[in-house]
């Protein structure tokens, strides 16, 4: 527990800078950094990454995903993401077929779809940051969720856990604490809420312009944390399966006590890329 404590605020002193240097290109490379080191450990689980015809080409992609986003926008990554999903799938199914059978294609399409899924929640949170004047803000909700949500199911499934969430998947995680998570992330959501719209809207450029919607409704960001909530534990819930069917505990070792990458950033894809539609779409 200690060695979790210590780590966490080491990783958080790390990652402030970025936050605070947000608007320059410091932050999608941070993350673009974050999403090659999540290809290895994706690909070191499932055995193959030491085959270099698979996962060679996957570290430099993974790497320009949110700093495209930052540097083309949207419209272009997003143009440029779907070429590239089928260019990979194809390439994919290729190199399995040439190895003559040495490539387990389960394993292969496993550690693409993963490597997919990086690649897009690394990218949506430059697009959080990026798509609205509140961004510079409200793509902290990714990790916010995320990670009230991770914290207060642990202490709440610790205190008042009795029945086993999905014991075939992780054996520790309760109902319980499941429900504790849910209720902390939509107070977390509420609270932003409140700090947002009362000092955080005068910081924005438009905040004086009556055409343009800055303030956030409670009622919204309260039902956005829920499903924030939720779909956190589906991230998390997800990759425990990926690790138990493969027989690892932890995808990487780059964070004491919480793992690598992809079990320390787990949910917050999951969040970022619900986020990025729900906002997206709301704002």
């Amino acid at each position: 527990m200690l060695k979790r404590v210590i780590t966490g605020i080491v990783a958080f002193l790390v990652f402030l800078p970025f936050i605070i240097f947000s608007d320059t290109v410091a932050l999608p490379i941070g993350l673009g950094l974050c999403a090659a080191i999540a290809m290895w450990e994706a690909f070191h689980c499932v055995g193959l990454h030491k085959n270099l015809w698979l996962s060679l080409p996957l570290y430099p992609i993974a790497a320009a995903a949110p700093i495209c986003m930052r540097c083309l926008g949207i419209d272009t990554t997003l143009t440029m993401a779907v070429v590239a999903i089928f260019v990979l799938m194809l390439y994919t199914y290729a190199v399995c077929v040439f190895s003559k059978g040495k490539v387990d294609i389960s394993a292969a399409c496993t550690a693409l779809v993963t490597c997919l899924y990086t690649m897009g929640g690394f990218a949506a949170i430059i697009y959080l940051h990026d798509f609205h004047a509140g961004g510079r803000f409200l793509y902290l909700l990714t990790f916010i969720g995320a990670w009230i949500t991770d914290i207060f199911a642990y202490f709440s499934g610790r205190l008042f856990g009795k029945h086993k969430l999905i014991p075939e998947i992780s054996p520790k995680k309760t109902v319980e604490g499941s429900i504790g998570g849910i209720l902390f992330c939509v107070l977390a959501f509420l609270g932003f809420t409140y700090i947002y719209n009362t000092w955080l809207v005068g910081f924005l450029p438009d905040a004086t312009l009556p055409e343009v919607t800055v303030t956030l409704p409670y009622v919204l960001m309260a039902v956005v944390g829920f499903v924030v909530s939720i779909v956190s534990q589906i991230g998390d819930l997800s990759m425990s399966a990926i690790k138990r069917h493969y027989g690892v505990k932890d995808f990487g070792k780059l964070f004491p006590g919480h793992g690598g990458v992809l079990d320390r950033f787990d949910s917050v894809l999951a969040v970022a890329i619900i986020l990025a539609c729900a906002l997206g779409m709301l704002l």
